[in-house]
């Protein structure tokens, strides 16, 4: 099972370098990694930098158009062809692939090649000049499953058939195996750039995979967080994988109790909506015997939230003020012309004194937040305490507050989970599923932000309303990477922003780079804190400054 889902994590790579959907499957013991078209086969006792230099090849050469069918039916039934073919074409499909394979991979390739195209190629195989043999990753080809496939998908009209795919359009776009396509803005750098071991994400995860000195397979994180889905980028951790299962909600603990609501997603690129295409569905989280009811002393946190969000309580009748009261001037009129002593007491007195303010805490439980963070424990561990102290010092307070995690798996399942509704009682119920939350999957932040917003305006009851994003600011789904995905949360910000909410995003525990958390937070209120305790040092201002945007855009709305 541990091989099964190594090679299933392994078809994102694959999938980007091939330029489509294919994924990666065992074949049989010991023998020469080949691919269909669809599937790439590899030796399952294969070493993991063996399997990865196989599945460089053969992705290649679908990206590059070398298994086409005029092609592939010229090497049936003549093995020595179809080796030479694959030897020449092989060096020509990884160096038309260079820019988007990591060094590492690009250099299997040698430093030139013998033929500029497929059939220059088959040419150079027909004849009788030596070739120089391919090395073992290049595996073999296997000319009658690749035109059976072929044939297959001519008969159902499906586009996603081998071919050259252009690399402009594949540096945009990476089919994401059941969700259309990623855009990537022109000034966001391509996540494949390959200066050795490769520049962006699946560069870097690619070359700690082919480190000889990688500490571990998966995992270290909370159950439901055991192989890798996606990183945040910091200076200062280095390269690192992120643990997830990568599940549906339902394989980790909870039911889905609503068919979903739909929310628009920004496309960057086109600088234009891409309308009704994330589905967000709440579901219900399932609580674990062994979840603790307990949390920190939120004492810490009361002091600077005391004075949030104070409605204006009018005293009347009082010795001074702001305005008139109008029924006391009356009455002491009255008694100036009865010839009585008037009550000096004719002002009225605006105090903020009464509670207005509703508050949601959006909490980021993706793969990502199983991470190793600071003093010991991971993001997830500190996150859970930071929101458990929030809403407890808020609820506290007199505010209306509510919980929600957040993950996802595709933009068809952006999952929302209520931990505690704006209605809900703060009891040991809702700290038992606070602490029965464990990692998984993805994060469609623009989506979980949009419902999230939604949720405040509708339910919240109040006139001032307040947005709290526990995350480590890793925006990252499939079809939802790096620039695309910070611009989409960044679009969803300032949406809620503009309809009178404010927002506050804080990022606690987590190694990440301030310059990538503003790219994802933008002009939001935001902070990074090593350890939960600090947030107290910080939220009074962040919040405060959050609400005053939001009563300014109201007043200008």
């Amino acid at each position: 099972m541990a091989d099964d889902d190594r090679l299933a994590r392994l078809a994102v790579v694959a999938s980007a370098f091939a330029g489509h959907s294919v994924v990666v499957v065992p074949g049989e013991p010991d023998s020469p990694p080949w691919t269909d078209g669809e599937r790439i086969f590899v030796d399952p006792a294969a070493t993991q930098r063996a399997t990865i230099e196989a599945i460089a090849v053969q992705a290649s050469l679908i990206a590059a158009g070398s298994l086409d069918v005029d092609i592939v039916k010229a090497l049936i039934g003549n093995r020595k062809t179809a080796t030479r073919y694959l030897a020449v074409e092989g060096r020509r499909a990884l160096l038309a692939n260079a820019h988007i394979l990591p060094g590492t991979l690009a250099a299997l390739a040698g430093s030139s090649s013998a033929s500029r195209s497929q059939a220059e190629s088959l040419a150079i195989a027909k004849g009788a000049a030596p070739v120089v043999q391919a090395p073992a990753s290049f595996g073999i080809i296997r000319p009658k499953p690749v035109l059976d496939f072929l044939g297959r998908a001519a008969k159902t009209g499906d586009k996603n058939i081998i071919g050259h795919v252009p690399r402009s359009e594949g540096n945009r776009a990476l089919d994401e195996l059941d969700d259309g396509e990623l855009p990537t803005g022109d000034d966001d750098p391509d996540m494949f750039s390959s200066p050795v071991g490769g520049g962006g994400f699946i560069g870097r995860w690619l070359k700690k995979l082919l480190s000889s000195t990688r500490a571990g397979s998966s995992g270290g994180g909370p159950p439901g967080a055991d192989s890798p889905t996606h990183r945040t980028h910091s200076a200062r951790r280095g390269v690192h994988a992120v643990s997830s299962t990568a599940t549906a909600i339902t394989d980790v603990g909870a039911d889905v109790v609503a068919a979903g609501v739909r929310y628009p997603e920004w496309d960057v690129d086109r600088k234009a909506y891409r309308p009704d295409w994330c589905t967000v569905r709440e579901v219900e989280p399932r609580i674990t015997p062994d979840a603790s009811p307990a949390i920190d002393d939120a004492i810490a946190f009361r002091r600077p939230l005391a004075r949030l969000g104070m409605g204006l309580h009018r005293r009347h009748r009082q010795v001074q003020g702001d305005d008139i009261d109008i029924d006391a001037a009356v009455a002491a009129r009255v008694e100036v012309r009865a010839c009585s002593v008037p009550d000096e007491a004719v002002y009225l007195d605006s105090l903020r004194r009464r509670r207005d303010l509703s508050i949601l805490v959006l909490l980021d439980v993706s793969g990502s937040s199983a991470e190793a963070g600071t003093i010991g424990k991971t993001v997830h561990e500190q996150q859970l305490v930071a929101a458990a102290n929030l809403v407890v010092a808020l609820h506290d307070l007199g505010d209306r507050v509510a919980l929600y995690g957040y993950n996802s798996q595709g933009r068809s399942a952006v999952n929302v989970i209520p931990i505690k509704r704006m209605d809900d009682d703060l009891d040991s119920q809702v700290l038992r599923r606070l602490n029965s939350v464990q990692p998984a999957a993805y994060s469609r932040l623009g989506a979980a932000i949009r419902h999230g917003s939604k949720v405040l305006e509708e339910r919240g009851g109040t006139s001032r309303r307040l947005l709290v994003v526990l995350s480590d600011g890793l925006a990252y789904d499939h079809g939802y990477e790096r620039g695309y995905g910070a611009a989409d949360a960044r679009r969803a910000l300032t949406e809620a922003r503009r309809r009178g909410t404010g927002c506050v995003c804080l990022t606690v525990g987590a190694h990440v780079d301030s310059a990538a958390l503003r790219g994802v937070f933008g002009s939001a209120a935001h902070a990074m804190v090593g350890r939960p305790e600090q947030l107290a040092g910080v939220i009074g201002p962040l919040f405060r400054s959050a609400i005053r945007a939001a009563e300014v855009r109201r007043r200008v709305s």
